[in-house]
């Protein structure tokens, strides 16, 4: 923290958007010997570095943000995100932009620590909005407040259709959804518009903005990711809806939120104006009121987060976060993903244990406060710090290399669509903000150049998906030939035929559309045309599969989950096989709290289905069983209902007698080489089984499970783990593998031969044991029995003493009417 002087000049420069604040800092801060100016946005910073850059030359001003440093030596000026501000170093010249951030519910915390804390020797300087203003002069003395007006006028114009409205517009929307449905409807309407989301990477947005800039598309769609950061020539915003999600649910702008969009057309002395469009109505009066004229209700509260942390243990930190505020005006922040984050890996014991001096604590938040730019906050990224905090804390403290590589190498790929390619531009960042700390990797600059290779490489194949898909002008003749007979009709047909001005153009299938590709261009113009059909379809969809019984949903072989026949969804790994996951397989009308509906629905029908399948499984954990048989039950579990009895012999000889009846009355079958459930040998439960291992390690199913029945010795697949046959409950001996049942008639039928002498592996002993003679010479060897030359003929006799540690039982019958009591003396237990 910079010390002050004995007079510092905090001065406030308050105001409206397209002011000139943030030209007006900047040239206070050059007027100094040094200064530090921090921005809300990675993509602000870079832009006011290189402007500073181009006026006193690249080597007085560093850059610094999470992502991205530029360090010179003994730099004057340092241009930051406010998160990355140098708050150590000494500076005459301090600025903060966007100030009324203070109030954000996820970085205001930042602001509001900047605010009151950070200062310049000299001159501070805070610009924003006037919503401040009475909490500032409430929490700060000795401020000097400058008001600056409006270069250009700002004017609502009402409604209009998209088609009617004019160049030079960004058209604004709340979910990705919306916006590309929007921009289709434009690239058929008028051939184009550039496209501008938040999960865009800035090289990304900066390409989709130039083009807008430079005049190859008249018409530019975007979230309120355009309401900050960027400087356009946009003469018109349109809003096509004003409410949006914010992770809570659904709420509408409020009038200074609105401004701070609409002041996004008309910049510097051009004027500009806002309105609505598509589906949203009219504002309400009191809104144009207050985004004309600039007057917006005050903010009441910011928020805060303690800055005077406590490291001592893991407990301290989080009860330190939990501090609230003393001072009126301040609100204890909602946690942020950096406190989520600390929650979670708190209860890693393995985190714990490394995590038991201040030293390591300190290290265990600088981890947790790696951003996820996905902002998911999934249990992925949580398990992605976990790795690099028990590297980081162990005796090399660093990441090791190979994994580092590994981890780069998987994101280094431009294949995939728009949104695959933004999410690996969204883990990339992270790693990019990984290599930035060079206390952390090896030869940190060739990281950092790495990571933003694969950045750049993926933002260009991103720009391109997105030109090619919302810029086609050769489209632009057909579409005005359309839209001058009026609307378009669109209608969905009881079997999912979707048609436009009576043209098939494709068909949804449960919740996804899958257009006629045969129709081309000419039936992808017209889809967009039927997108409000659709997404009332969809909706009217929703309702009845979140009402629907789980009869109406199945599993086919390839883990699709399916609805009504039509597939919804996709099994993938979860954290054990018997909790896959589900990954969406629906159109993008879908969107936020619906999609989420539709999650929970199918993850409630993929429990209740597991349960019926392996309902011994779980009949089992329900038992009330002793310490013995509830780990026997764990074991079982873990491996699907069939374990070796050598693997478990120890808990056979203590597993109460009660435990053992209760066991076998759920169908759990003693053998003398497997404990198996003896209902879950059924060649669907079996299917079933092969499919949760499959999902688990992503892997086909193998195609030996496609017969009708498993009931022949089959040779074990040298490209199939040991893990596959386990878990569909076959014994693997010598090669072969069999179902368990099939391997005690064997083992039953060898022993009572073996009784009187050397018997024959014959046709006899097959029919017997139903295992066919060729695999029988094989798996009595891997029983234990020896092979001798009698009379010229190939006898077996009893096992080798020592060769095999098996535990005796007597044969049991599959007979209903054997019980467990009976012959007890025959039961070798002890």
């Amino acid at each position: 923290m910079a010390k002050l002087s004995s007079a510092p000049r905090v001065i406030a420069v308050l105001g409206p958007t397209n002011t000139g604040k943030t030209y007006l800092a900047i040239d206070r801060m050059l007027g100094h010997r040094s200064g530090i100016i921090g921005f809300p946005l990675r993509l602000l910073a870079r832009e006011n570095y290189d402007r500073i850059a181009k006026l006193r030359g690249s080597r007085s001003v560093a850059l610094i943000t999470g992502e991205e440093k530029i360090l010179p030596p003994n730099p004057a000026y340092f241009v930051c995100t406010a998160e990355s501000m140098p708050l150590d170093r000494q500076v005459d010249f301090l600025a903060v932009d966007e100030v009324q951030l203070c109030a954000d519910p996820e970085r205001g915390h930042i602001f509001t620590a900047r605010l009151l804390h950070a200062r310049g020797l000299a001159e501070t300087m805070f610009l924003g909005a006037d919503t401040i203003k009475p909490l500032m002069r409430r929490l700060i003395r000795d401020v000097e407040y400058v008001s600056r007006p409006r270069f250009s006028i700002l004017s609502y114009t009402g409604h209009k259709k998209v088609t009617r409205l004019p160049p030079r517009s960004a058209v604004v929307a709340f979910t990705v959804g919306d916006v590309f449905s929007l921009a289709e409807f434009i690239r058929r309407q008028r051939g184009g518009a550039a496209v501008v989301l938040g999960a865009l990477s800035p090289r990304a947005r900066n390409a989709q903005v130039g083009m807008f800039q430079a005049g190859e598309v008249d018409y530019l769609v975007a979230t309120d990711a355009i309401g900050m950061g960027l400087n356009m020539e946009v003469d018109h915003v349109a809003f096509a809806r004003i409410g949006k999600f914010d992770g809570r649910g659904l709420r509408r702008l409020n009038a200074a939120e609105i401004a701070q969009i609409a002041g996004r057309a008309g910049r510097h002395m051009n004027d500009g104006t806002f309105g609505t469009t598509a589906e949203q109505g009219p504002l309400d009066p009191e809104i144009i009121g207050a985004v004309e004229a600039h007057r917006f209700d005050p903010l009441t509260r910011l928020n805060w987060r303690n800055t005077r942390l406590r490291f001592e243990s893991i407990g301290a930190l989080l009860k330190s976060l939990d501090e609230r505020p003393s001072i009126p005006g301040l609100v204890l922040a909602p946690e942020a993903d950096d406190h989520r984050a600390l929650q979670a890996l708190a209860r890693n014991q393995e985190v714990v244990e490394l995590a038991v001096h201040p030293g390591a604590v300190r290290l265990l938040w600088e981890v947790c406060q790696i951003p996820d730019f996905r902002k998911a906050l999934t249990d992925s990224h949580t398990r992605l710090l976990g790795h690099c905090f028990r590297h980081l804390a162990s005796s090399e403290q660093r990441l090791p290399t190979g994994w580092i590589a590994g981890q780069m190498a998987n994101l280094d790929r431009v294949d995939g669509d728009i949104d695959t390619l933004m999410g690996r531009i969204a883990h990339i960042r992270t790693w990019t903000y990984i290599t930035h700390r060079g206390d952390w990797v090896d030869n940190a600059t060739e990281w950092q150049e790495r990571a933003r290779g694969i950045e750049d490489r993926l933002s260009d194949a991103l720009h391109d998906r997105i030109t090619q898909r919302f810029v086609d002008r050769r489209s632009a003749l057909l579409i005005r030939q359309l839209s001058s007979e009026g609307e378009p009709l669109a209608s969905v047909s009881d079997a999912g035929e979707v048609f436009v001005e009576g043209t098939y153009v494709g068909r949804l299938d449960g919740l996804h559309f899958v257009p006629d590709a045969a129709d081309g261009t000419e039936a992808r113009m017209l889809v967009a045309a039927a997108s409000r059909v659709l997404r009332q379809e969809v909706a009217a969809r929703i309702r009845q599969l979140t009402a629907d019984a789980d009869e109406a949903f199945s599993i086919d072989p390839s883990g699709v989950l399916r609805w009504h026949g039509s597939s919804l969804a996709r099994l993938v790994a979860g954290n054990q096989m018997l909790t896959p996951q589900v990954d969406l397989l629906i159109s993008d009308f879908v969107e936020g709290e619906a999609r989420e509906r539709i999650r929970q629905r199918l993850r409630a029908f993929l429990h209740a289905e597991i349960k019926h399948q392996l309902a011994p499984l779980f009949a089992a954990q329900g038992l009330p069983l002793g310490s013995v048989g509830r780990g026997l039950v764990f074991q079982l579990v873990g491996e699907l209902g069939c374990v070796p009895r050598v693997d478990v012999r120890h808990q056979l000889k203590a597993l109460e007698t009660p435990d053992r009846i209760a066991l076998s009355r759920l169908g759990l079958r003693f053998g003398t080489e497997s404990v198996y459930f003896e209902p879950m040998q059924r060649i669907d439960i079996v299917r079933f089984r092969a499919l949760l291992w499959s999902v688990q390690h992503g892997r086909p199913v193998p195609p030996l499970l496609s017969k009708r029945r498993l009931t022949n010795v089959i040779e074990v697949d040298l490209e199939l783990p040991a893990s596959f046959y386990a878990a569909i409950g076959l014994r693997v001996l010598n090669g072969l593998a069999l179902r368990p049942d099939r391997l005690e008639r064997l083992a039953a039928a060898a022993r009572r031969r073996a009784r009187f002498s050397a018997f024959s592996a014959d046709d006899e002993l097959a029919a017997i044991s139903g295992v066919e003679r060729p695999a029988l010479r094989r798996l009595l060897t891997a029983l234990g029995y020896r092979a001798v030359i009698r009379a010229g003929k190939e006898k077996f006799s009893g096992p080798r003493r020592g060769q095999r540690d098996v535990i005796k039982s007597y044969d049991r019958p599959s007979a209903p009417e054997w019980h467990p009591f009976a012959k007890l003396r025959e039961l070798n237990l002890t």
